[in-house]
């Protein structure tokens, strides 16, 4: 079990994910946004929450052209694994990984805080330890986690049951209260709540640790 953690200017999460995936039992390597593969034998990829580039342009939107993005995009075509939290989310939309867009809140201001989420679907390597409409606590940290698509994208993702999780209580707008969504194939999932924030007791709460560990046991089975 293998796992890149893509690290941009302005990353700030990067650490953050690769001590929960490595807490997890997932051997973790730190990638720098310019180089142009991945390690070898690498399953999983994950894109971290943050600020890359200062948000210039939108939040993403330079980072998506970054020269690693490549083999992350060639990572996923051959069926790996990738996921992106908060600042990655918004980077896997604007490379077109996943569908939709992260506009400003709603309320116009950063929010930080823990909120509950709904798991929408549990048939995804990243919710399968979930139970579908279990409540789970955790953090959010952004700016702009406003969630939109348009209405044929928001059916198909309701349709083939992309939706991973939604707010219980949404904080930022986010259409039909969307807090994540999955690829095609399921192996691609962004959502802007920060599990690795969930994921150690002196956190102040554990809710996001099942997906990592979980994750560890498909990677390994895999």
């Amino acid at each position: 079990m293998k796992a890149a953690v893509i690290v941009f200017p302005g990353s700030n999460c990067d650490r953050d994910l690769a001590v929960a995936l490595r807490a997890a039992g997932i051997e973790t390597e730190m990638v720098w946004h310019k180089d142009t593969s991945l390690p070898e034998g690498t399953d999983l990829v994950g894109v971290p929450g943050g600020f890359s580039y200062g948000d210039y342009l939108r939040c993403g939107a330079i980072a998506a052209t970054s020269p690693v993005i490549r083999a992350v995009h060639e990572h996923a075509q051959r069926g790996g694994y990738v996921i992106g939290i908060c600042n990655g989310f918004q980077i896997l939309t604007e490379t077109g990984m996943l569908p939709g867009a992260l506009l400003r809140n709603a309320g116009l201001k950063y929010i930080c805080r823990t909120v509950p989420l709904r798991v929408a679907t549990a048939e995804s390597v990243y919710t399968t330890s979930y139970a579908s409409g279990d409540t789970i606590n955790i953090p959010i940290a952004h700016h702009d986690g406003n969630y939109i698509a348009d209405p044929d994208t928001l059916s198909r993702l309701a349709d083939e049951d992309r939706i991973a999780f939604t707010y219980a209580d949404n904080p930022n707008g986010s259409v039909h209260d969307i807090a994540g969504v999955l690829s095609e194939n399921r192996r691609v999932l962004g959502m802007m709540p920060h599990p690795e924030r969930a994921a150690d007791a002196a956190h102040g709460g554990t809710d996001g640790r099942r997906l990592f560990a979980h994750l560890a046991d498909a990677l390994e089975s895999a």
